[in-house]
């Protein structure tokens, strides 16, 4: 058989693929994932009974501003490393943009706090529980993102496990905000990149054992 009637017999019964196909199954994956952490945290430790009202202030929105921008950025970059062709990843420098604002507001905070009150604001009441339940959070969500990830073919598989790391840590990191309390930049800063960042490396590590295809 000739190598252009082996193409055309292989192409024969394809069917077209919406362009925005790779998006949507990580989407589906993603929310699937956020949906368990959203259970998990309405059934085990609550959610914040002033929520409504903190909703209402700039703190609130900062926080999901944070997380919900390092979800953007991710998201971006897993959609491309998902795909066979991932060379290079585009947009990577964006993750760098929201830790920069947040980081330039809490210098703003710090300057505008006693210095006697600067190591109550950085640690707040949660300091040593936030990244573990922010990466107990981001367990379903990877799970779900692995689960989109087997109709895939990422060749990139550590840089795919990392990406859809952060993306799991930052998602979760913005569920966990229905549950905590903490308004300060800088808490949120340290520790809730803290367990985003232990996230990130679960999915480097793990990226080349269970995305191989």
């Amino acid at each position: 058989m000739k190598t252009d009637d082996l193409i055309l017999s292989l192409a024969r019964d394809t069917r077209p693929i919406r362009r925005d196909a790779i998006r949507r199954r990580i989407a589906a994956g993603l929310i699937a994932g956020g949906i368990v952490s959203a259970v998990f945290i309405a059934f085990s430790i609550g959610l914040r009974p002033d929520l409504w009202l903190a909703m209402q202030g700039a703190a609130f929105w900062i926080k999901w501003g944070y997380t919900l921008s390092l979800s953007a950025a991710a998201m971006a970059m897993t959609v491309q490393l998902a795909r066979p062709d991932s060379d290079r990843v585009r947009g990577l420098w964006l993750t760098a943009v929201p830790v920069i604002l947040l980081a330039g507001i809490g210098l703003i905070e710090l300057a505008l706090t006693p210095r006697a009150d600067w190591l109550a604001m950085w640690l707040g009441h949660s300091w040593q529980a936030c990244p573990l339940i922010v990466f107990t959070l981001s367990i379903p969500i990877f799970g779900g993102l692995l689960w989109s990830f087997r109709s895939l073919a990422p060749t990139r598989l550590r840089a795919a496990g990392a990406a859809a790391g952060l993306l799991a840590g930052a998602f979760s990191a913005t569920i966990y905000c229905i549950h905590c309390p903490e308004v300060s930049a800088v808490f949120v800063l340290t520790w809730y990149s803290l367990g985003i960042l232990l996230t990130t490396l679960l999915g480097t590590l793990l990226g080349p054992r269970l995305l191989r295809w």
